[in-house]
C-alpha cells in the first residue's frame, strides 16, 4: 500500500486525482454492510485491547483496525462530501444513489489491501473463537467486492459498472 505520508492531507493539494463513479449504489445493502463493519470493528477493538493487556500480538484484529485508521487518515478528506451524501440518502430511504469521488491513484492499492484483509477477517469470524459477529453474508461480500472493485478498476482505467442483478450473485472469498 502507498505510504500515507506521500498522500496530501487535503484534496486541493497538488496531486493528480482520479474520478471514480459509483453508479446505482444499493443503499439498503450499503447500510447493512456499514452496520456489519461497525460491529466487527467494535469487537476487534475489544480483542485488540485484550491482547495488549495480555502482552500478546493482536493478529488480524489489530492489523485490520490499524489499516482502517490509516485509510481514514489518508483518504477521508477525499471522501467526506460523498459520505455525507450517502448518509443523507440512507436516512431519506432512497433505494439507490450515484456518487462521484475524486481520489489519488494510490487508493487502488489501498482498496486491494483492504479487500484482502476483510477476507482474512471473515475467515477469522468463521473460526468463531472470539467473536459474536459472524462472517460477512454472501450478499454483502458481493457488494463489498463490487464497491471496492469499482475504485481499483476505474483508477486502472475501466469504465464504471453499475450495481446490477448480475452482480448480486453470492461471492466466494478470494483465495
Amino acid at each position: 500500500m502507498t505510504d500515507p505520508s506521500t498522500v496530501p492531507a487535503r484534496p486541493d493539494d497538488a496531486i493528480p486525482l482520479v474520478t471514480v463513479r459509483i453508479l446505482g449504489l444499493p443503499l439498503g445493502l450499503h447500510a447493512r454492510a456499514a452496520e456489519h463493519g461497525e460491529e466487527l470493528q467494535r469487537e476487534f477493538a475489544l480483542i485488540t485491547q485484550g491482547h495488549e493487556h495480555a502482552g500478546t500480538g493482536a493478529g488480524i484484529p489489530g492489523r485490520l483496525l490499524a489499516l482502517i485508521a490509516t485509510l481514514q487518515g489518508t483518504y477521508s478528506a477525499f471522501t467526506a462530501e460523498q459520505e455525507d451524501l450517502l448518509d443523507e440518502a440512507v436516512r431519506s430511504g432512497r433505494p439507490t444513489l450515484d456518487l462521484t469521488f475524486r481520489v489519488p491513484a494510490s487508493a487502488a492499492d489501498a482498496v486491494r489491501t483492504l479487500e484482502a484483509l476483510l477476507d482474512e477477517a471473515d475467515e477469522y469470524c468463521r473460526e468463531g473463537r472470539h467473536l459474536l459477529t459472524l462472517a460477512t453474508p454472501p450478499d454483502l461480500v458481493a457488494y463489498r467486492r463490487w464497491y471496492l472493485g469499482e475504485f481499483a478498476d476505474q483508477i486502472g482505467g475501466a469504465e464504471p459498472r453499475p450495481w446490477s442483478s448480475s452482480l448480486r450473485q453470492p461471492a466466494e472469498p478470494a483465495s
